[in-house]
């Protein structure tokens, strides 16, 4: 996974908010019911302006953006304590964890930087263990004078732990928050928050799909030691429900059956995961468990405007399965999704991910979970 050093930094700075928590669909959740109300409807490109800024801006922008018969002020003193309720239902976003656990082993001085309140940061990281611990300083946005994009956050955050702003790596979700690192003379990784957005963060020095794609190496930090066959394990997750394709496009050019499922069945479990390739086992109800490998995401080549779900069942079918319940664990992680200049080269890639699964799952880590009695339909267990 190695790559080529980019520059050397000593110590790594966090965002929180849609950085390391999937802080988002609380505030959706919370928005839908605030906004009906005052019989508004909850529309995402309009709450998506309010990503990244303070509190107060935030604000500010919902109430002009949703056109609301009230002040920012009032707003946010109305809907304040309607969230700070939902904050332990807040999770940590794919990989957050495992690099914050790899970071503080390796002994990675950390600080976290959010335009958030310091009680509301306090707060929301108190319901996962360890996190506190894991940063030497700690800093909101009513601790300084001008919250992002203005890079005094970063600087002070810099100066608390006694480093140069240059030896400093920011991981960021927000353009606000890239500008904000780069005036303060940062490295700047960005890891947006809003999908197929990823043109509007030119700025920063790297731009990755998710905190699962972060390499450290390449700026000089310890590299992560747990990929097993050029494949990350994941925490087991499960998803099923009947084929609404099969044998369809891809099947076609590629030879592999696809099966593609619904994603609004799933909406709520794929706001969790990162477009990418991953891979596991699927189970068909009529025929057997086989190995797999599926991606999640908005598929660039061909332009998709809705995230779907194909898994790719590696085995030789000579007919058509729509309709038929398909079950899937998947347990690793290959891949974050990209875009290709012709189809030939999305066709390798693909059959590169083939490869890689087929071999992958063999291995003990992977193999025991081809038993799993969740692929193979037993009543007692439901997806």
């Amino acid at each position: 996974m190695a790559n080529s050093l980019k520059r050397l930094v000593s110590c790594v700075i966090f965002d929180l908010d849609g950085t390391l928590l999937n802080t988002d669909g609380v505030v959706s959740n919370v928005l839908r019911v605030f906004l009906s109300k005052y019989g508004k409807e909850w529309e995402r490109k309009k709450a998506l302006k309010a990503v990244g800024k303070t509190p107060l801006e935030a604000a500010a922008s919902i109430v002009e953006g949703f056109g609301l018969p009230c002040g920012k002020d009032e707003f946010l003193a109305e809907i304040t304590p309607i969230f700070s309720a939902q904050i332990g239902n807040i999770k940590a976003l794919p990989g957050a964890n495992r690099l914050l656990k790899h970071l503080s082993r390796n002994g990675v001085p950390m600080g976290l930087a959010s335009n958030s309140p310091r009680k509301s940061i306090e707060s929301k990281i108190s319901y996962h263990l360890g996190w506190k611990e894991s940063f030497s300083v700690i800093i909101g946005g009513d601790e300084v004078t001008t919250g992002k994009p203005s890079p005094e956050i970063f600087l002070e955050a810099a100066k608390r732990l006694n480093m140069e702003p240059s030896s400093c790596l920011v991981i960021e979700d927000s353009v606000p928050g890239v500008m904000a690192g780069k005036a303060a003379g940062m490295e700047v990784v960005a890891v947006p928050s809003v999908p197929k957005q990823t043109h509007l963060f030119t700025a920063a020095d790297e731009v990755i799909n998710s905190l699962l794609d972060l390499q450290p190496e390449k700026w000089g930090l310890p590299p992560f030691q747990d990929w097993v066959e050029r494949t990350l394990p994941i925490e087991p997750w499960y998803i099923g429900g009947p084929i609404i394709k099969g044998f369809g496009r891809g099947s076609k050019l590629l030879g592999i059956p696809t099966a593609n499922l619904s994603t609004e069945d799933h909406s709520t479990l794929l706001s969790k995961y990162p477009s990418g390739v991953y891979f596991g086992w699927a189970g068909l109800s009529t025929r057997g468990v086989y190995k797999m490998v599926m991606s999640i995401g908005w598929n660039p080549y061909f332009n998709n405007t809705k995230k779907t779900i194909e898994p790719w069942l590696l085995h030789e079918f000579n007919e058509d399965f729509y309709g038929e319940e398909l079950r899937l664990v998947i347990i690793g992680y290959i891949r974050p999704e990209a875009n290709f200049p012709s189809l030939q080269r999305l066709i390798a890639k693909i059959h590169e991910d083939r490869r890689i699964a087929e071999k992958a799952l063999d291995h003990p880590l992977y193999s025991k979970y081809q038993n799993d009695p969740c692929i193979k339909g037993s009543p007692s267990t439901q997806l």
